[in-house]
C-alpha cells in the first residue's frame, strides 16, 4: 500500500467526510488547471476543513507511514496537509515539485513545520532538499526542530557540510542534541574539528557544554581531541565525565583507553552497558 492510500484511510477514519470531499475536488480540479496558486490557497484553507485538536490514534498501526505518524504525534490537520501534497506530486510531479518547493516561501509557521516534519513521506524526498537546507536559518526553534529533531531526512539526504551545520546550530540554539537521528552514522572528521572548535571557543567564555555535543567525535580522536577527552574526563561535572569516558570507549585509540583506565569503574559501566549516549543525563 502506498503511502497516500495510507494517509486517505486515516482521514475517512478521523475526518469529516464533507472535508475529505472537499479536499478531493480540489485535487481533482488542480490536476487540470495546474495553478501553484490553487495549491497555496488549498494548503492553508485546510485548516478550515480539518480540526488540528482532534485526536488520532495510532495504536497497534503496522505499517510505516503511520508508524511515523505515531512517532511524531501527528494531528489530522498535517495529515490532510500531507495527502494533499502527496496527491498532486503522485498527479504531476513534473509541475507541482518546484511549487511545493516554494511553500517555504509562503507558508506560516504551522504550515511549514508540517511541511518539513513530514517531508520523508512525500514522493521523491530528495527534490526538496535545498528547501530544507534554507529551513536552517530560521532563529524560530519550531521551525528548525521540524527538520532537525526526530527527523530522518538530514541523515538521508543532507551532504556533510550541511549536516555539520545543522548540528553545530542545533547545539549553538541549545536545541535537544539527543533527538538528533543517526548522529553515530554520520559522523565525520571535518564535524569533529568544528566541535573541538566551538568547545575551546565556550571554555574561553567561561560557558558550559552539552556534554551530548561530543557524541560525533570518538572515530577520529587526534592529539588536540585527546587533550579535549581529558579535560572532560577530569572534570567536576560528572556528566562531562561520562561523555568523555563514552568517546575513549568507543574511539579503538590505544592512547583514549589509556586514559580511560584511569577511571575503571565507569569503563565498566559502559562495557556493561550501564552508561550509554541515551542514559548520558540520568
Amino acid at each position: 500500500m502506498h503511502n497516500q492510500e495510507q494517509i486517505q484511510n486515516i482521514l475517512i477514519k478521523y475526518g469529516a467526510p464533507e472535508g475529505l470531499a472537499w479536499l478531493k475536488d480540489r485535487i481533482s480540479k488542480m490536476a487540470e488547471s495546474k495553478s501553484s496558486k490553487d495549491l497555496f490557497m488549498t494548503y492553508s484553507l485546510l485548516n478550515v476543513k480539518f480540526d488540528s485538536l482532534k485526536p488520532i490514534s495510532f495504536d497497534n498501526v503496522v505499517d510505516d507511514c503511520s508508524i511515523y505518524f505515531k512517532a511524531q504525534k501527528a494531528n489530522l490537520l498535517q495529515v490532510a496537509r500531507i495527502f494533499l501534497l502527496s496527491e498532486i506530486l503522485g498527479q504531476n510531479e513534473e509541475f507541482y515539485a518546484p511549487k511545493v518547493a516554494n511553500i517555504i516561501q509562503v507558508a506560516d509557521t504551522g504550515e511549514l513545520e508540517t511541511f518539513l516534519k513530514y517531508l520523508v513521506l512525500l514522493p521523491n524526498p530528495e527534490a526538496y532538499k535545498q528547501t530544507a537546507v534554507e529551513a536552517l536559518r530560521t532563529n524560530i526553534a519550531i521551525i528548525f526542530d521540524s527538520i532537525s529533531l526526530n527527523n530522518p531526512y538530514p541523515a538521508r539526504y543532507f551532504n556533510n557540510q550541511q549536516w555539520n551545520q545543522m548540528y553545530l546550530k542545533a547545539a549553538f540554539m541549545g536545541r535537544d542534541l539527543s533527538l538528533i537521528e543517526s548522529v553515530d552514522e554520520r559522523a565525520n572528521a571535518d564535524l569533529t574539528r568544528i566541535i573541538s572548535d566551538y568547545a575551546h571557543e565556550r571554555w574561553a567564555a567561561s560557558r558550559k557544554i552539552d556534554p551530548i555535543f561530543w557524541r560525533p567525535v570518538s572515530k577520529f580522536l587526534n592529539e588536540e581531541l585527546l587533550k579535549d577527552m581529558n579535560r572532560l574526563l577530569n572534570s567536576e561535572d560528572s556528566i562531562e565525565n561520562k561523555a568523555g569516558a563514552l568517546c575513549c570507549f568507543h574511539s579503538g585509540n590505544e592512547k583514549a583507553n589509556a586514559l580511560l583506565n584511569s577511571l575503571p569503574e565507569l569503563r565498566q559501566k559502559i562495557a556493561d552497558g550501564q552508561i550509554n549516549w541515551n542514559t548520558l543525563k540520568q
